[in-house]
């Protein structure tokens, strides 16, 4: 069974100052008027429904380059969903993105210079629609090709596995 406390809230018009004033936190309005009481529920702590964990969106990213061994090298990482960019996790999660040329002559994100291209394998249903500045940029580009700087990683909704191919300098 919840529980409701009601707490008392004292407000005086029309000169406003607000402040905590005892324990309870309730907020205190003076006026030159005479003061106006108002009582409001709040919840207590065990009849507060349980927010869901965020959902979140599973990355691999496949390097650009073999290994000496013939494979190619997977890092993993983890984001909520929709609330990054690719471009910020490959970042945050010290995932390299850009080759030489790109590290020093990228944009910083501003999805103009096309140094963050990369192509998603599978799970290109877990990001957002391509821009207006990947149209544009990546016209003649397969569609499985995105800018790392202009997708999103989910919608805040969905959840799953998104496979990425880091490309080489060379492919671009």
């Amino acid at each position: 069974m919840a529980t409701v406390h009601i707490l008392p809230l004292s407000i005086r018009l029309p000169e406003f100052t607000a402040g905590a004033k005892n324990e309870r936190n309730f907020a205190t309005f003076t006026a030159k008027k005479r003061p106006i009481s108002v009582f409001f529920a709040v919840n207590s702590p065990e009849s507060t429904p349980e927010v869901p964990d965020k959902v979140e969106i599973e990355l691999e990213f496949i390097g650009p380059r073999p290994g000496d061994d013939g494979e190619y090298p997977i890092e993993r990482a983890k984001a909520v969903s929709g609330e990054k960019l690719l471009r910020n996790v490959m970042m945050d999660n010290k995932i390299e993105l850009y080759a030489p040329y790109g590290k020093v002559m990228n944009c910083g994100g501003g999805g103009s210079c096309g140094t963050c291209i990369v192509e998603i394998i599978d799970g290109q249903d877990l990001l957002n629609e391509r821009t207006n500045t990947e149209l544009r940029y990546l016209k003649k580009k397969p569609e499985s090709w995105r800018l790392a700087c202009q997708t999103i990683v989910g919608n805040k909704e969905n959840s799953g596995k998104v496979l990425v191919q880091r490309l080489p300098q060379w492919k671009k």
